[in-house]
C-alpha cells in the first residue's frame, strides 16, 4: 500500500450534491430475510425517481451475482461482502447519490464498519423491523423452509443470530400499514433531515 496514493478530485462532494439539487447519504436497510428490505427500498427508490432526485439501489441479491459472487455465507464472507458495499457506497455517496443499501448485514460491528466510513449524518440506518415469524410466513425465496430442513446452514434468525439495531434512526415494521405510507415515513425523515426539500 506504499505506493498508493488516494488522487484528490477536482470537483468536491458538496459541489456534486449541490449539482444534483439535495444531499448525498446512505439510507442502509438491515433485517431479517423476508422482512421487506428491497421492497420498502424500492419502493423509495420510485418515488424518488419521480421526485427527480438523484438515487441508486443496492441490493443483497444483487451485489452478489457481480462485486460479491466470489463470496459464500460464512461469517467472514458475509463481512467481506457488507465491506464491499459499504466502499461502494461510500463511492456513491461522493458522486451525491442518496444510496439505498437493502442487505441482511447482521451484525452491528459490520453496520458500524460502513457508517465510520462516511461523515456525521451521512448513514442513515434503517431497521426493517418485521417480526421473525411474519418473514418466515412471507418466506418469498423459500429459505427459511430449507434452514428449517437443515438444507442452509447459518441462516440468520434461525441458526445464526440477528443484532438489531440498538439506535437506528429509523424503525420500521412492514407487517403494519402499507407501502404508501412506510414510504411517507422515510421521505418525511429526509425532508425534517434537510437531505431533499418537500
Amino acid at each position: 500500500m506504499s505506493n498508493i496514493v488516494w488522487h484528490q478530485h477536482a470537483i468536491t462532494h458538496s459541489e456534486r450534491a449541490e449539482q444534483k439539487g439535495h444531499r448525498g447519504a446512505i439510507l442502509w436497510f438491515t433485517g431479517l430475510s423476508g422482512a421487506g428490505k428491497s421492497t420498502l427500498a424500492g419502493a423509495l427508490e420510485a418515488e424518488l425517481y419521480r421526485r427527480g432526485l438523484h438515487s441508486y439501489l443496492l441490493d443483497g441479491d444483487n451485489v452478489r451475482h457481480g462485486l460479491c459472487k466470489d463470496l459464500g455465507f460464512s461469517l467472514e464472507d458475509r463481512r467481506e461482502n457488507i465491506r464491499r458495499v459499504g466502499e461502494v457506497a461510500k463511492l456513491m455517496l461522493d458522486a451525491g447519490l442518496l444510496v439505498l443499501s437493502a442487505f441482511v448485514s447482521p451484525q452491528r460491528a459490520e453496520r458500524d464498519l460502513v457508517r465510520s466510513l462516511v461523515g456525521e449524518g451521512e448513514f442513515i440506518e434503517v431497521h426493517v423491523a418485521t417480526p421473525l415469524n411474519v418473514c418466515e410466513s412471507r418466506d418469498p425465496k423459500g429459505l427459511y423452509r430449507k434452514a428449517r430442513a437443515g438444507e442452509i446452514k447459518d441462516f440468520t434468525g434461525i441458526s445464526s443470530p440477528y443484532e438489531a439495531p440498538v439506535s437506528a434512526e429509523l424503525v420500521i415494521d412492514t407487517s403494519e400499514g402499507d407501502l404508501n405510507s412506510q414510504v411517507a415515513k422515510l421521505v418525511d425523515y429526509l425532508i425534517s433531515g434537510g437531505y431533499i426539500q418537500a
